[in-house]
């Protein structure tokens, strides 16, 4: 059984039939997702447009009811400053959200599942990331 967290660029190819979900994950698996990224998902919901709008809905809630959703805790946000005081040592500008996605999947011994490759999560000390 691995434990997985998938960033928002996963769920959205799962939506878009981009990404077989039989390819990241198995019926074993532990999997879930930041709380970031359900309100990245939240976000595009509200912005789509009418017609839009309930399937979009009924997806993002299809996802929330099947996987875990890790929560912002004070073991996440230590491991969060500690990410954002490395990526500023090194002279990396990072978006706080990857931060807090990736200090989630640190805290949470969770390897990030992700589409941005430009990210650099496995250059962050402690998370293990795997960019599919």
């Amino acid at each position: 059984m691995k434990r997985l967290l998938l960033d928002t660029g996963v769920i959205i190819g799962f939506e878009r039939k981009t990404i077989d979900p039989a390819d990241v994950v198995s019926a074993n698996d532990d999997v879930a997702i930041s709380v970031i990224t359900a309100g990245e998902l939240l976000h595009g919901v509200e912005l789509a447009d009418a017609a839009r709008r309930p399937t979009r809905s009924a997806w993002v809630e299809t996802i929330l009811a099947a996987f875990g959703v890790e929560e912002i805790t004070l073991p996440v946000a230590r491991v969060h400053a500690a990410l954002a005081a490395d990526s500023q040592r090194q002279g990396f500008t990072r978006g706080a959200y990857d931060l807090l996605i990736a200090a989630t999947a640190s805290a949470t011994n969770r390897t990030l599942i992700t589409t941005d490759g430009k990210a650099g999560f496995d250059q962050l000390p402690g998370v293990t990331c795997r960019v599919i």
